[in-house]
């Protein structure tokens, strides 16, 4: 029964969610009035009808009360699974909606969160921040594990061998995605990673023999016309940040096409022959901890980190901080909403919160933008939209 119906039709509602608690040829009304329960099975009936929670456990509370000497046993059992059956309904309409909820502020959060600690704060360490947070997440997931709040994978030298070349890419695509978003606006880092999308179907023909159909070409098509339109037409245009973003393009769609050969492996790899989310996120984080003490020290990090004085300011290590809980949340919120809805969702969903996240970056950071870049950046927006749609109908 839903929770949301017309009062008109709430009786036969109720009536056939009462008949698939039973048996085919018995309902509750049947057993209330064979019981002598009417009266109780009425208030009861009038108290579901109302939109309010609370009500029916209320309700529920009653009717267990009652149940020793008024109500029949398998009438109040009947009530209970009823009862049961509204309170997963109403879980299902509201999963979704939260989850891509969650997981939408916690995509547009990170990415200017980053934003505000690398350029605001004109911190010039890409590599110490990622250690900071790739340090937050294993904590945090350790600690889930030690309280059975989550279960991972053990990890073992054959499952670490065979995921160390995913790990590298891995390393390689938040550094250069560090870097890039420290020059080059929020905007402008959106559109350009839908180049990303172009490499990742390319890299699908050579590696999966994986053809795309002509919509998911157009769409790839007005994502270069974007991407080199809105390059062409940016006021903050910066050389080097581009560089860095070409090349977290190329690193992103190698993690994917990397990810998805090497899973099969992975599996194999692992003791109980699965390899869930949360272990790969854990992997991914614990891995890259010595990669990125190793950068540190070749590029000289450590000497930079300890002189600049930006590391003294509080605000500074709060945004640094949410920045890292915000990336692990990215991985709860992403496998939480995939679950509720879907693969299709879940793209396209992925495809319109670029929208808030430029809107976002182009305010909050008084980002210059003409008209000209400015229709590159929506065009862009609307080719990314496009392309979910195509792979929708290819799937």
């Amino acid at each position: 029964m839903s929770l949301d119906h017309s009062p008109t039709g709430s009786l036969i509602e109720y009536n056939d969610d009462i008949e698939e608690a039973m048996s085919p040829n018995q309902s509750v009304a049947a057993v209330a009035v064979k019981d002598g329960d009417a009266s109780v099975y009425k208030i009861i009936h009038g108290f579901l009808k109302q939109k309010n929670n609370s009500i029916i456990r209320v309700a529920a509370s009653v009717a267990k009360k009652a149940a020793s000497n008024k109500i029949s046993r398998k009438t109040s059992d009947v009530f209970d699974t009823l009862i049961q059956q509204q309170q997963t309904k109403l879980g299902n309409k509201t999963g979704p909606l939260l989850s891509g909820i969650s997981y939408c502020i916690a995509s547009c959060s990170m990415i200017l969160l980053n934003k505000v600690v690398l350029s605001s704060y004109n911190f010039n360490a890409g590599v110490s921040l990622m250690l900071y947070q790739n340090l937050i997440s294993v904590a945090i997931l350790l600690s889930l594990e030690f309280f059975s709040v989550i279960s991972t994978e053990q990890l073992t030298w054959k499952l670490i061998k065979v995921w160390i070349p995913v790990n590298l890419i891995f390393v390689g695509m938040l550094v250069t995605g560090m870097y890039s978003l420290k020059y080059i606006n929020v905007a402008m880092v959106t559109i350009l990673k839908n180049m990303t999308n172009i490499l990742t179907a390319l890299g699908e023909i050579y590696v999966f023999r994986k053809g795309q159909n002509k919509q998911v070409w157009a769409a790839l098509f007005m994502m270069i016309i974007s991407a080199v339109c809105g390059g062409m037409t940016d006021l903050s245009f910066h050389l080097i940040g581009y560089i860095w973003q070409i090349l977290n393009c190329f690193l992103t769609a190698a993690y994917s096409l990397t990810l998805r050969r090497l899973m099969d492996t992975a599996k194999q790899s692992t003791k109980s022959g699965s390899l869930n989310e949360v272990s790969m996120v854990l992997l991914n984080n614990a891995l890259s901890i010595p990669f990125a003490i190793i950068l540190i020290v070749v590029f000289n990090e450590w000497e930079y980190v300890y002189q600049t004085e930006v590391i003294r300011e509080p605000m500074f290590w709060l945004f640094a901080t949410a920045s890292g809980l915000l990336g692990l949340a990215i991985s709860f919120s992403s496998v939480w909403f995939l679950q509720e809805t879907g693969p299709t969702t879940y793209s396209l969903v992925g495809s319109l919160n670029k929208i808030p996240i430029s809107v976002a970056g182009v305010i909050l950071f008084n980002v210059p933008v003409s008209m000209e870049n400015l229709f590159s950046i929506v065009f862009g927006l609307f080719a990314g939209i496009f392309f979910a749609k195509a792979k929708m109908s290819k799937s």
